[in-house]
Formats: structure tokens, sequence, C-alpha cells
């Protein structure tokens, strides 16, 4: 029998109730099961508003220790009942220290661990460097009751060098919980091509599918922001190992995607295609010096 695997994004709006973000995503969760979706991604920070847009204290408050954290003891029982695996973005709070994060949750509920956002971007409408430190944790990868999976946070996903750890640590379908849109000092500036592009840059490269999850919606911002608040693009997607988009949603569009794909095939067309066997390792110093 070959092994497949089956997975589905979320994309939907969120607003600044904790309870309600996490009832509505856990009905997506629920269609996306009953669809056979084995893995099911929602969005980047699907507890809340995407707050990084200022700086205002008053969010550290929504923080939480990973394990404590009201998103993932709400979705680990439904994992369990569904007998799915779900990728749960956080905002975690370990002793001071604050984190952009990632709890694996496996299909029998069981947390298999914790990832911290490597790349912390800070920018005009993304200043996630007030909240939160960059990521302690390395790139993760997980052996789940599907597969091995590996998971980048947002702005990890523009990173080559992201994708191509977890692929060289075995990583079998790359996911990117995502909260991305406007960008209010150039009203002009559309990101969501290039945005897709990368992502699908990374499947190519690696023989890789990968899922974008991200969020739709406009979310006010504090008064006097640059037009009134933040609208993300949606835009999720799914990518085969080509890079072709499988399956995708528009701007606006608010549900699942869904796509399967066959583990073994992957696995022997990675090895045919020569990527990993012609790396040249003793070329890439360049890659970890700070300052070339």
């Amino acid at each position: 029998m070959p092994r497949t695997i089956s997975v589905a994004a979320i994309q939907t709006s969120y607003g600044e109730d904790m309870a309600a973000n996490i009832a509505k995503t856990a009905e997506f969760i629920r269609e996306a099961a009953a669809l056979g979706a084995q893995v099911i991604l929602p969005s980047e920070l699907f507890q809340g508003p995407y707050f990084c847009v200022s700086q205002e204290e008053r969010w550290f408050a929504h923080a939480y220790s990973w394990r404590e954290h009201p998103c993932v003891t709400a979705l680990a029982p439904l994992a369990a009942e569904l007998g799915v695996v779900i990728p749960v973005s956080i905002f975690e709070r370990e002793g001071p220290h604050y984190f952009n994060s990632l709890v694996m949750v496996d299909a029998d509920g069981s947390l298999m661990g914790l990832y911290r956002k490597s790349h912390i971007p800070d920018g005009p409408g993304y200043q996630e460097k007030y909240y939160f430190r960059p990521g302690d944790t390395g790139f993760r990868v997980w052996d789940s009751r599907f597969g091995r999976l590996g998971v980048g946070v947002c702005w990890d996903q523009w990173y080559p060098e992201t994708a191509r750890a977890m692929a060289l640590m075995g990583a079998e379908v790359l996911f990117y919980p995502t909260a991305i849109g406007s960008e209010p000092h150039d009203a002009s500036l559309d990101t969501r091509d290039p945005w897709r592009r990368a992502m699908q840059g990374h499947a190519v490269s690696n023989v890789i599918p990968v899922v974008g999850a991200n969020r739709i919606g406009f979310e006010k911002g504090p008064e006097g922001y640059a037009g009134g608040g933040q609208v993300f693009y949606g835009s999720s997607f799914i990518a085969d190992h080509r890079g072709d988009l499988v399956a995708s949603f528009d701007r606006e569009d608010e549900g699942v995607l869904t796509a399967s794909f066959d583990l073994d095939f992957l696995r022997t067309h990675r090895a045919a295609w020569g990527f990993f066997r012609d790396r040249r390792t003793d070329l890439y110093g360049v890659l970890t010096e700070p300052r070339p």
C-alpha cells in the first residue's frame, strides 16, 4: 500500500474574542476532517487579531505558557477526537520571554513539541520585534501519525534556508501558517503574488508539497493607523512538488482547502531529481557568514 497524506488549510477572518476564534477554527477543522484531511493547518496567531500592526503593551497579557495556551488545550482534545494532526500557532510566554510559536499536536492529542519562529520581521504593519524574541528551538520536523512534517511561521516562509533545512531533516510536507496583507506605508504595494511564488519555489527546489494558510478580512488598527487598519489578502494555497497550485483560495474566500499526496512517489521522485545528491556543502560556507 502506498503511503499517502491528505492535508488541509483553513482560511478565515478573526476578531478579538479568543474563545470565539477557537470555536470558529474548531468548526473548520471538523469540516476539513469530514473531507478526509489528516493534517489541518490554521493560520498564524488565530487566537485573535494580528496585533503586531503597532506597539501596544496590552497584548502581552494575551500570551500563555505553550502547554496551557487556550488554543492548545482546546484543540488537542479535538485532534484526538477526530484523529487529525493540527499545527497550532500561538503567542507564547516563557518566564519574561515572549515568542511567536507553533505547537504540533498529533492525531492522538499528544503535544509533540514546540517550534519558535526563527525570523522576526520589523516594519510598518509588522512590528513583531516589539513582541517576540527570535526563536531558539532551531528548525523542527515531527514524525506525526501521517508523515514527517515541517512547519515554518509566516516570515520564515520567505527564506529558502528554512525550507531546505526542514527538507534535509526529512520533512515530507511543509506547512506555513501566515498573517499577511496590506502594507500601510505603501498602498500600491501588493505582495500576494511574490508571497505565493516564494513558497512555490520551495516546493520545486525541494520536490515537496507546500501548504500556506493565511487569514482574510479588515482588522481595525489603532487611532491614526494608515488606512484605518490592515486588510489581509487570504490567497491560501496547497502546492504540489512541482510548485503547481493544486488548491487555492482568492482574497476573500472563507473555508478549507484539501489535497492528497503519495509520499512514496514523492520520495522516489525527490531522489531522481538529484537536488540533494548534487549539493556542494564545501561551497556553502558563505551562507553562514553574517557579512560575506
